[in-house]
């Protein structure tokens, strides 16, 4: 796994397979090439730019209580960096997220009860990261989906955290970075291997995840990335 291109592209169907289910088991991520097509990719960015067109018009502070974060594009121009709960405000993401192969991925949490969170945490959250000078969200350091459960005295619940993406990303530019197997760590290596969002470096356990525009990236809550 010391190879950005050592881990295998899976195609993503109504079950998964057993080699899967055992990649992920082992390292705590899968990654499935394409997920969305050209033209599904295209209506999403649409479908987000029309949300983040009426946000700005109505200067959306919180939604469901949860702050939106603003920032500039390239341009200069407003924009919204991160949305919560999108789905909620656009037929075409809420669509989205009514996929049957979706349920595929539910026996990885090895719970009874899967289903895909529209209405819990964040809902159906986009990210937008921009790095130029007035963008508040241009890089997030390492961290785990686990700490708010700790932080509210919670028992850490199985999650999957499930991206879809949008645009290509090569390692040099960013992108998605784990620590494979860190799913199976204890509590204390959770909560103190890194310094949540604050640690942004390299790690040389890290596999960059880079992806092409209709990728879907899966990863257990529970793993550092």
């Amino acid at each position: 796994m010391a190879s950005l291109s050592d881990y295998p592209r899976f195609t993503l169907g109504a079950e998964l397979t057993q080699e899967q289910r055992a990649f992920f088991a082992k390292y705590g991520f899968l990654h499935f090439r394409p997920f969305a097509t050209p033209e599904q990719v295209q209506a999403y960015l649409k479908a987000t730019q029309d949300v983040q067109s009426r946000w700005l018009a109505d200067h959306v502070e919180k939604v469901n209580g949860v702050p939106i974060k603003y920032g500039k594009d390239v341009d200069g121009s407003p924009i919204v960096q991160r949305f919560a709960f999108a789905s909620q405000h656009s037929p075409v993401l809420h669509e989205l997220l009514q996929d049957k192969r979706f349920e595929a991925l539910f026996p990885l949490l090895e719970t009874g009860d899967g289903r895909v969170g529209v209405n819990e945490r964040d809902g159906l959250v986009v990210n937008h990261y921009v790095n130029v000078e007035g963008s508040e969200f241009s890089q997030m350091g390492w961290h785990t989906d686990s700490l708010r459960d700790v932080f509210y005295g919670k028992k850490i619940r199985p999650m999957l955290n499930v991206g879809l993406h949008l645009d290509g990303t090569k390692a040099t530019n960013g992108g998605l970075r784990v620590i494979p197997g860190t799913h199976r760590q204890g509590l204390g290596k959770m909560l103190f291997r890194k310094k949540y969002y604050k640690d942004v470096y390299y790690d040389p356990n890290e596999v960059a995840v880079e992806t092409e525009p209709g990728d879907l990236t899966v990863h257990d809550g529970r793993m550092w990335h």
